[in-house]
């Protein structure tokens, strides 16, 4: 059965030798792990891959290989603690949803605050404790326009706090393209100048010299020609940008092959006091915003790639953010780094269509003076052409 699995990170360009894989049945034989599916993908990534950049790439292996087999691994398997598993959904209709109240952030969190007081049993269904199903807002499996969701998963993605550890994963900057039109708009952009010693051959200055010459070789020289572009990407990543892995990384990678002096970092929704560079790390490699205020000059091209959806909370309030209290609001971050970046726009995987129906794609689109494009080729090829004038 492993036998495939080692073939399947192989085609996922994995670089896993025959070594590892021995490594792995070894380890399997001397049954040092529990036997779940869990421990089998720790053990198995720790021996087979070598460098955090393939964390991706397994992860996507390791799923399209054990999708629909796991129970192989888990003959025995742990019984959790279920006092939030979802054991009724309750399904509203948007009238009902409408006519459900909505506290208010600052209210929302001090009802939260009284209910992780006064609350000692598990509650299901109901519309005022913390617990799943129902319509409280808070808990998760249920329906409520606006709460804080306490274990689960994300469903109707309406929750403006998230009590959990949330595991997000880097774009992969070497996804083949599904079309070189994105290089080619993004090409607009290009700065090109004449810099430093000539110490290039100008090809067809010196045929023309040469034939004005009448044949004698005259070689003409030029300064070399450089890419003279400087472009700061930040990257919405998890969440409801899930939807919109392919066409980011698409884009991503198409940014790194046509902007030589390009420089990005993450954030989760909006930006606020910290960004990070690599999403398993990001508890502990924070980036300081003021430090990119700091570091970048303010000829640097500005893009932030994200769906702008959101609570509007998380751009207006301080702690609003979804996952932690920030000390500041999200627009606050948006106009200090919009002052300093003049050359600035916003990227939008979501159909522009839509973008009208949600309150925070509105307030992020005002707070970006409507320098919002759709990632589509007319968008792209708009964006770039208003940052180049």
């Amino acid at each position: 059965m492993l036998i495939d699995f080692f073939f399947t990170l192989k085609d996922a360009k994995i670089p896993v030798s025959i070594k590892e894989f021995l490594m792995l049945l070894d380890a399997l034989q001397q049954k040092i792990i529990s036997g779940s599916t869990d421990d089998f993908y720790f053990l198995s990534r720790t021996i087979m891959v070598k460098d955090e950049a393939n964390y991706d790439k397994f992860d996507r292996a390791f799923a399209l290989y054990f999708k629909g087999i796991k129970t192989i691994f888990e003959k025995h398997p742990e019984i959790p603690l279920d006092w939030l598993n979802k054991r009724i959904q309750r399904e509203l209709s948007e009238e009902q949803r409408a006519a459900l109240d909505k506290f208010g952030y600052n209210k929302l969190m001090e009802r939260l605050k009284q209910l992780l007081d006064e609350q000692k049993d598990r509650h299901e269904g109901g519309n005022r404790w913390i617990g799943t199903g129902g319509t409280s807002p808070f808990g998760n499996g249920g329906d409520n326009p606006e709460g804080i969701r306490i274990g689960g998963k994300s469903e109707r993605r309406s929750a403006v706090k998230v009590w959990e550890e949330r595991a997000f994963r880097d774009y992969d900057t070497e996804r083949e393209l599904g079309t070189r039109n994105i290089k080619v708009a993004l090409r607009r952009l290009r700065k090109f100048a004449r810099l430093g010693h000539e110490e290039e051959l100008a090809l067809d200055a010196t045929i023309k010299a040469t034939a004005n010459n009448a044949g004698y070789l005259d070689i003409k020289m030029q300064a070399e020609r450089k890419n003279n572009i400087k472009v700061l990407m930040l990257f919405d990543v998890g969440g409801t940008m899930d939807d919109h892995i392919l066409e980011v990384e698409e884009l991503f990678s198409a940014a790194k092959t046509e902007f030589k002096n390009m420089e990005f970092y993450y954030f989760h929704n909006c930006v606020y006091d910290y960004v990070w560079k690599n999403n398993h790390r990001r508890r502990s490699e924070k980036f300081n915003t003021w430090d990119l205020l700091r570091k970048y000059p303010a000829d640097t091209k500005l893009i932030f790639v994200g769906d702008a959806s959101m609570s509007p909370y998380e751009v207006l309030q301080a702690g609003g953010s979804v996952e932690y209290n920030n000390e500041e609001a999200g627009a606050t971050w948006l106009q200090r780094l919009t002052s300093h970046f003049p050359k600035y726009l916003w990227l939008n995987p979501e159909p522009e269509g839509i973008w009208q129906y949600r309150q925070s794609i509105s307030l992020i689109r005002q707070l970006m003076n409507n320098r919002m494009f759709p990632i589509t080729l007319s968008g792209l090829e708009s964006g770039m052409r208003l940052l180049s004038k």
